[in-house]
Protein backbone atom coordinates (compact mmCIF):
# COMPACT_ATOMS: atom_id res chain seq x y z
CA UNK A 1 0.00 0.00 0.00
CA UNK A 2 1.76 3.34 -1.34
CA UNK A 3 0.61 5.81 0.95
CA UNK A 4 0.63 9.89 -0.17
CA UNK A 5 3.07 11.23 2.40
CA UNK A 6 5.54 8.49 1.00
CA UNK A 7 5.36 9.94 -2.70
CA UNK A 8 4.48 13.46 -2.12
CA UNK A 9 8.77 14.24 -0.92
CA UNK A 10 10.28 17.28 -2.85
CA UNK A 11 8.98 18.54 -6.34
CA UNK A 12 9.09 15.37 -8.41
CA UNK A 13 5.71 14.84 -9.33
CA UNK A 14 3.27 16.15 -12.32
CA UNK A 15 1.56 19.50 -10.39
CA UNK A 16 2.65 21.20 -13.49
CA UNK A 17 1.37 19.30 -15.94
CA UNK A 18 -2.03 19.32 -14.04
CA UNK A 19 -1.78 22.96 -13.99
CA UNK A 20 -0.93 23.28 -17.29
CA UNK A 21 -4.08 21.03 -18.60
CA UNK A 22 -6.40 22.58 -16.03
CA UNK A 23 -5.65 26.24 -17.20
CA UNK A 24 -5.90 25.00 -20.69
CA UNK A 25 -9.47 23.19 -19.74
CA UNK A 26 -10.54 26.80 -18.85
CA UNK A 27 -9.85 28.27 -22.17
CA UNK A 28 -11.94 25.72 -23.60
CA UNK A 29 -14.74 26.34 -21.34
CA UNK A 30 -14.57 30.29 -21.86
CA UNK A 31 -14.12 29.61 -25.89
CA UNK A 32 -17.83 29.19 -25.64
CA UNK A 33 -19.28 32.38 -24.01
CA UNK A 34 -16.74 34.41 -25.41
CA UNK A 35 -17.64 32.86 -29.10
CA UNK A 36 -21.27 32.37 -28.97
CA UNK A 37 -22.27 34.57 -25.63
CA UNK A 38 -23.25 34.58 -22.19
CA UNK A 39 -25.73 31.58 -22.99
CA UNK A 40 -24.05 29.47 -24.98
CA UNK A 41 -24.18 25.91 -24.06
CA UNK A 42 -20.59 24.42 -22.23
CA UNK A 43 -19.19 21.40 -22.32
CA UNK A 44 -20.20 18.75 -19.23
CA UNK A 45 -22.47 21.42 -17.92
CA UNK A 46 -25.68 19.17 -18.71
CA UNK A 47 -23.38 15.98 -17.40
CA UNK A 48 -22.05 17.12 -14.21
CA UNK A 49 -24.18 20.30 -13.17
CA UNK A 50 -20.77 21.81 -13.95
CA UNK A 51 -18.95 23.42 -16.88
CA UNK A 52 -15.26 22.03 -17.55
CA UNK A 53 -13.72 25.23 -16.03
CA UNK A 54 -15.50 24.93 -12.82
CA UNK A 55 -14.00 21.83 -12.72
CA UNK A 56 -10.57 22.78 -13.82
CA UNK A 57 -10.74 25.90 -11.31
CA UNK A 58 -11.94 23.38 -8.51
CA UNK A 59 -8.89 21.15 -9.36
CA UNK A 60 -6.19 25.00 -8.81
CA UNK A 61 -8.12 24.95 -5.50
CA UNK A 62 -7.11 21.73 -4.40
CA UNK A 63 -3.74 21.64 -5.10
CA UNK A 64 -3.32 24.95 -3.64
CA UNK A 65 -5.03 23.53 -0.30
CA UNK A 66 -2.63 20.93 -0.08
CA UNK A 67 0.63 23.15 -1.18
CA UNK A 68 -0.32 26.34 0.80
CA UNK A 69 -0.49 24.27 4.00
CA UNK A 70 2.59 22.11 3.18
CA UNK A 71 4.28 25.83 2.86
CA UNK A 72 3.24 26.97 5.73
CA UNK A 73 4.22 24.14 7.31
CA UNK A 74 8.00 24.13 5.93
CA UNK A 75 8.24 27.96 5.99
CA UNK A 76 10.67 29.06 8.44
CA UNK A 77 8.62 32.22 9.92
CA UNK A 78 5.31 33.48 8.82
CA UNK A 79 6.62 36.25 7.02
CA UNK A 80 8.38 33.61 4.90
CA UNK A 81 4.90 32.23 4.36
CA UNK A 82 3.55 35.59 3.11
CA UNK A 83 6.16 36.97 1.09
CA UNK A 84 6.02 33.56 -1.21
CA UNK A 85 2.23 34.35 -1.68
CA UNK A 86 2.76 37.83 -2.90
CA UNK A 87 5.55 36.95 -5.19
CA UNK A 88 3.98 33.85 -6.65
CA UNK A 89 0.40 36.04 -7.17
CA UNK A 90 1.38 40.29 -7.57
CA UNK A 91 4.43 40.27 -10.38
CA UNK A 92 2.49 37.83 -13.28
CA UNK A 93 -0.62 39.90 -12.45
CA UNK A 94 0.76 43.37 -12.96
CA UNK A 95 2.34 42.24 -15.53
CA UNK A 96 -0.54 40.57 -17.19
CA UNK A 97 -2.61 44.01 -16.35
CA UNK A 98 0.07 46.63 -17.72
CA UNK A 99 0.16 44.41 -21.30
CA UNK A 100 -3.74 44.17 -21.48
CA UNK A 101 -4.62 47.58 -20.86
CA UNK A 102 -1.29 49.68 -22.26
CA UNK A 103 -0.39 47.47 -25.26
CA UNK A 104 -3.92 45.88 -26.32
CA UNK A 105 -6.06 48.19 -25.23
CA UNK A 106 -5.27 51.30 -27.39
CA UNK A 107 -4.93 49.04 -29.96
CA UNK A 108 -7.75 47.00 -30.30
CA UNK A 109 -10.17 50.26 -28.63
CA UNK A 110 -12.79 52.07 -30.82
CA UNK A 111 -11.41 55.84 -29.42
CA UNK A 112 -9.01 57.60 -30.52
CA UNK A 113 -5.74 56.59 -28.47
CA UNK A 114 -6.04 60.19 -26.69
CA UNK A 115 -9.69 59.51 -25.70
CA UNK A 116 -8.44 56.55 -24.40
CA UNK A 117 -5.60 56.75 -22.03
CA UNK A 118 -7.93 59.66 -20.81
CA UNK A 119 -10.39 57.92 -19.86
CA UNK A 120 -10.85 56.72 -15.50
CA UNK A 121 -11.11 53.11 -16.44
CA UNK A 122 -7.73 52.59 -17.52
CA UNK A 123 -5.87 53.49 -14.54
CA UNK A 124 -9.41 51.85 -12.21
CA UNK A 125 -8.27 48.76 -14.03
CA UNK A 126 -5.32 48.54 -12.27
CA UNK A 127 -6.13 49.34 -9.30
CA UNK A 128 -9.10 47.45 -8.83
CA UNK A 129 -7.69 44.61 -10.23
CA UNK A 130 -4.43 44.33 -8.26
CA UNK A 131 -6.70 44.94 -5.09
CA UNK A 132 -8.68 41.68 -6.12
CA UNK A 133 -11.69 42.34 -4.34
CA UNK A 134 -13.85 44.16 -6.72
CA UNK A 135 -12.44 43.31 -10.36
CA UNK A 136 -12.59 45.67 -13.40
CA UNK A 137 -13.28 43.39 -16.42
CA UNK A 138 -13.85 46.38 -19.28
CA UNK A 139 -11.96 48.86 -20.56
CA UNK A 140 -13.15 51.54 -22.77
CA UNK A 141 -13.61 50.88 -26.12
CA UNK A 142 -12.40 47.23 -26.03
CA UNK A 143 -14.24 44.31 -27.36
CA UNK A 144 -17.58 46.12 -26.87
CA UNK A 145 -19.42 45.03 -29.70
CA UNK A 146 -18.50 41.45 -29.28
CA UNK A 147 -20.44 38.51 -27.94
CA UNK A 148 -18.55 38.96 -24.49
CA UNK A 149 -18.06 42.24 -24.40
CA UNK A 150 -15.18 42.00 -21.73
CA UNK A 151 -11.37 41.87 -21.74
CA UNK A 152 -11.19 40.31 -18.46
CA UNK A 153 -12.88 36.98 -16.93
CA UNK A 154 -10.59 34.65 -15.37
CA UNK A 155 -8.89 36.40 -12.33
CA UNK A 156 -12.05 36.89 -10.38
CA UNK A 157 -11.22 33.55 -8.57
CA UNK A 158 -7.73 35.21 -7.28
CA UNK A 159 -9.45 36.79 -4.73
CA UNK A 160 -10.91 33.80 -3.13
CA UNK A 161 -7.58 32.00 -3.31
CA UNK A 162 -5.95 34.85 -1.30
CA UNK A 163 -8.55 34.49 1.39
CA UNK A 164 -7.94 31.06 1.49
CA UNK A 165 -4.00 31.41 1.88
CA UNK A 166 -5.25 34.13 4.96
CA UNK A 167 -7.16 31.26 6.21
CA UNK A 168 -4.03 28.95 6.49
CA UNK A 169 -2.07 31.87 7.67
CA UNK A 170 -4.56 32.45 10.47
CA UNK A 171 -4.60 28.55 10.95
CA UNK A 172 -0.88 28.29 11.30
CA UNK A 173 -0.24 31.36 13.59
CA UNK A 174 -2.99 30.09 16.31
CA UNK A 175 -1.59 26.59 15.74
CA UNK A 176 -4.50 25.11 14.45
CA UNK A 177 -3.02 23.63 11.29
CA UNK A 178 -0.77 21.50 13.63
CA UNK A 179 -3.03 20.26 15.30
CA UNK A 180 -4.58 17.66 12.97
CA UNK A 181 -8.07 16.63 14.50
CA UNK A 182 -8.65 20.09 15.39
CA UNK A 183 -8.01 21.12 12.28
CA UNK A 184 -9.57 18.38 10.56
CA UNK A 185 -12.82 19.67 12.64
CA UNK A 186 -12.85 22.85 11.59
CA UNK A 187 -12.71 21.84 8.26
CA UNK A 188 -15.67 19.90 8.91
CA UNK A 189 -17.53 23.12 10.44
CA UNK A 190 -16.86 24.17 6.68
CA UNK A 191 -18.09 21.28 4.70
CA UNK A 192 -21.59 21.60 7.34
CA UNK A 193 -22.10 25.25 6.33
CA UNK A 194 -21.29 24.41 2.78
CA UNK A 195 -23.81 21.29 3.01
CA UNK A 196 -26.53 23.69 4.55
CA UNK A 197 -26.18 26.45 2.10
CA UNK A 198 -27.09 23.63 -0.66
CA UNK A 199 -29.89 22.36 1.25
CA UNK A 200 -31.85 26.17 2.59
CA UNK A 201 -30.53 28.30 0.19
CA UNK A 202 -30.39 31.43 2.31
CA UNK A 203 -29.40 34.83 0.90
CA UNK A 204 -26.26 35.54 0.87
CA UNK A 205 -23.59 37.71 -0.76
CA UNK A 206 -22.27 36.82 -3.63
CA UNK A 207 -19.02 36.77 -2.06
CA UNK A 208 -20.09 34.43 0.69
CA UNK A 209 -21.68 32.00 -1.61
CA UNK A 210 -18.32 32.36 -4.01
CA UNK A 211 -16.50 31.99 -1.30
CA UNK A 212 -18.61 28.87 0.06
CA UNK A 213 -18.22 27.11 -3.82
CA UNK A 214 -13.63 27.56 -4.04
CA UNK A 215 -13.60 27.12 -0.35
CA UNK A 216 -14.50 23.74 -0.74
CA UNK A 217 -11.88 21.95 -3.21
CA UNK A 218 -9.30 23.89 -0.98
CA UNK A 219 -10.23 22.92 1.92
CA UNK A 220 -10.42 18.98 0.92
CA UNK A 221 -7.13 19.58 -0.98
CA UNK A 222 -5.90 21.17 3.16
CA UNK A 223 -7.74 18.14 4.73
CA UNK A 224 -6.06 15.85 2.50
CA UNK A 225 -2.24 17.37 3.47
CA UNK A 226 -3.64 16.71 7.36
CA UNK A 227 -4.29 12.74 6.84
CA UNK A 228 -1.30 12.33 4.24
CA UNK A 229 0.10 9.98 5.76
CA UNK A 230 -2.56 7.55 6.57
CA UNK A 231 -4.89 8.24 3.03
CA UNK A 232 -3.05 5.44 0.12
CA UNK A 233 -3.21 6.16 -3.23
CA UNK A 234 -4.62 3.70 -5.85
CA UNK A 235 -7.10 3.31 -8.58
CA UNK A 236 -9.30 1.20 -7.17
CA UNK A 237 -9.59 4.07 -4.41
CA UNK A 238 -9.81 6.78 -7.89
CA UNK A 239 -13.00 4.40 -9.02
CA UNK A 240 -14.85 3.97 -5.76
CA UNK A 241 -14.47 7.62 -5.06
CA UNK A 242 -16.48 8.63 -8.66
CA UNK A 243 -18.84 5.53 -8.05
CA UNK A 244 -19.77 6.49 -5.36
CA UNK A 245 -20.35 10.69 -7.11
CA UNK A 246 -22.32 9.06 -9.18
CA UNK A 247 -24.53 7.36 -7.03
CA UNK A 248 -24.98 10.36 -4.79
CA UNK A 249 -25.84 12.80 -7.61
CA UNK A 250 -29.06 13.51 -6.65
CA UNK A 251 -28.30 14.42 -3.28
CA UNK A 252 -27.26 17.52 -1.65
CA UNK A 253 -23.99 15.21 -0.99
CA UNK A 254 -23.09 15.17 -4.48
CA UNK A 255 -20.58 18.10 -5.43
CA UNK A 256 -18.76 17.16 -1.47
CA UNK A 257 -18.49 13.68 -2.66
CA UNK A 258 -17.06 15.14 -6.29
CA UNK A 259 -14.40 17.02 -5.33
CA UNK A 260 -13.46 14.45 -2.87
CA UNK A 261 -13.38 11.99 -5.87
CA UNK A 262 -11.66 14.90 -8.20
CA UNK A 263 -9.16 15.99 -5.15
CA UNK A 264 -8.24 12.23 -4.93
CA UNK A 265 -7.84 11.66 -8.83
CA UNK A 266 -5.58 14.61 -9.22
CA UNK A 267 -2.93 13.29 -6.53
CA UNK A 268 -2.94 10.25 -7.94
CA UNK A 269 -2.19 11.88 -11.24
CA UNK A 270 0.34 13.99 -9.67
CA UNK A 271 2.40 11.03 -7.72
CA UNK A 272 1.98 7.59 -9.49
CA UNK A 273 2.10 8.51 -12.97
CA UNK A 274 6.25 8.60 -13.48
CA UNK A 275 8.66 8.18 -16.42
CA UNK A 276 8.87 10.14 -19.17
CA UNK A 277 6.02 12.16 -18.09
CA UNK A 278 7.92 14.10 -15.84
CA UNK A 279 10.18 15.70 -18.37
CA UNK A 280 7.30 18.11 -18.47
CA UNK A 281 9.16 20.06 -15.42
CA UNK A 282 11.73 21.12 -17.32
CA UNK A 283 9.40 23.24 -19.29
CA UNK A 284 8.42 25.62 -17.01
CA UNK A 285 4.98 26.35 -15.19
CA UNK A 286 3.07 28.35 -17.25
CA UNK A 287 -0.09 27.87 -15.90
CA UNK A 288 -0.37 31.08 -14.03
CA UNK A 289 0.22 32.71 -16.94
CA UNK A 290 -2.00 31.08 -19.51
CA UNK A 291 -4.75 31.50 -16.80
CA UNK A 292 -4.20 35.25 -16.60
CA UNK A 293 -3.57 35.70 -20.42
CA UNK A 294 -6.06 33.52 -22.01
CA UNK A 295 -9.38 35.67 -21.80
CA UNK A 296 -8.07 38.77 -23.50
CA UNK A 297 -6.26 36.73 -25.87
CA UNK A 298 -9.64 35.17 -26.86
CA UNK A 299 -11.82 38.36 -27.21
CA UNK A 300 -8.60 39.46 -29.34
CA UNK A 301 -8.51 36.62 -31.62
CA UNK A 302 -12.43 37.52 -32.28
CA UNK A 303 -11.18 41.07 -32.88
CA UNK A 304 -8.85 39.83 -35.14
CA UNK A 305 -10.54 36.88 -37.04
CA UNK A 306 -14.40 38.34 -36.98
CA UNK A 307 -17.12 35.70 -35.68
CA UNK A 308 -15.93 32.25 -35.05
CA UNK A 309 -16.60 29.18 -33.26
CA UNK A 310 -15.92 27.88 -30.27
CA UNK A 311 -13.17 25.69 -31.54
CA UNK A 312 -11.61 28.34 -34.08
CA UNK A 313 -11.44 30.54 -30.97
CA UNK A 314 -9.09 28.24 -29.04
CA UNK A 315 -7.02 27.53 -31.47
CA UNK A 316 -6.25 31.47 -32.36
CA UNK A 317 -6.14 32.49 -28.93
CA UNK A 318 -3.69 29.57 -28.01
CA UNK A 319 -0.46 31.33 -29.64
CA UNK A 320 -2.10 34.64 -28.77
CA UNK A 321 -1.69 33.59 -24.96
CA UNK A 322 0.90 30.95 -24.99
CA UNK A 323 3.79 33.62 -25.71
CA UNK A 324 3.02 36.01 -22.76
CA UNK A 325 2.80 33.24 -20.87
CA UNK A 326 6.16 31.99 -21.51
CA UNK A 327 7.77 35.26 -21.17
CA UNK A 328 6.01 36.23 -17.97
CA UNK A 329 7.41 32.83 -16.31
CA UNK A 330 10.79 33.43 -17.35
CA UNK A 331 11.10 37.16 -17.07
CA UNK A 332 8.96 37.71 -14.27
CA UNK A 333 7.27 34.96 -11.96
CA UNK A 334 10.49 32.66 -11.71
CA UNK A 335 12.66 35.26 -10.87
CA UNK A 336 10.62 36.84 -8.30
CA UNK A 337 10.15 33.06 -6.86
CA UNK A 338 13.91 33.33 -6.36
CA UNK A 339 13.51 36.35 -3.93
CA UNK A 340 11.78 33.89 -1.46
CA UNK A 341 15.18 32.91 -0.74
CA UNK A 342 16.68 36.34 0.19
CA UNK A 343 13.54 37.54 1.94
CA UNK A 344 14.10 34.07 4.00
CA UNK A 345 18.08 34.53 4.55
CA UNK A 346 16.81 38.20 5.53
CA UNK A 347 14.48 37.41 8.08
CA UNK A 348 16.69 34.81 9.58
CA UNK A 349 19.47 37.04 9.87
CA UNK A 350 17.32 39.39 11.79
CA UNK A 351 16.25 36.73 13.94
CA UNK A 352 19.55 36.00 14.82
CA UNK A 353 20.23 39.68 15.33
CA UNK A 354 18.03 39.91 17.27
CA UNK A 355 18.62 36.65 19.63
CA UNK A 356 22.33 37.77 20.06
CA UNK A 357 21.63 41.36 20.95
CA UNK A 358 22.35 41.14 24.83
CA UNK A 359 19.17 42.34 26.89
CA UNK A 360 19.59 45.97 28.84
CA UNK A 361 19.10 46.15 31.85
CA UNK A 362 16.34 48.21 32.91
CA UNK A 363 17.03 51.68 34.65
CA UNK A 364 17.34 51.51 38.59
CA UNK A 365 13.85 52.47 39.56
CA UNK A 366 13.33 55.46 42.38
CA UNK A 367 14.66 54.41 46.26
CA UNK A 368 11.86 54.66 48.73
Amino acid sequence: MVLLSDLAKGRDNNFNLIRMLAALSVLVSHAYPIALGADAEQPLKAWTGHTLGDLAVAVFFVISGFLIADSFARARSWQEFLAARVLRLWPGLLLSLAVVALLMGPTVTTLASGAYFSRPEIWTFFTRNTLLAVPQYTLPGVFESQPYPTVEGSIWTLFYEVLCYLGILLAGLTGLLARRRAMSALIGVFVITWLANAVFHPELHLKIRSLLSLGLPFATGTAIWLWRDRLPLSLIGVAALWILTVALAATPAYVPVMTAALAYSTFWLAYVPGGWIRAYNWIGDYSYGVYIYAFPAQGLAIWLAGPVTPLQNMALALPLMLLPAVLSWHLIEKPALAQRRRISAWVAAARLRGAQEPTRAPPPGPRY
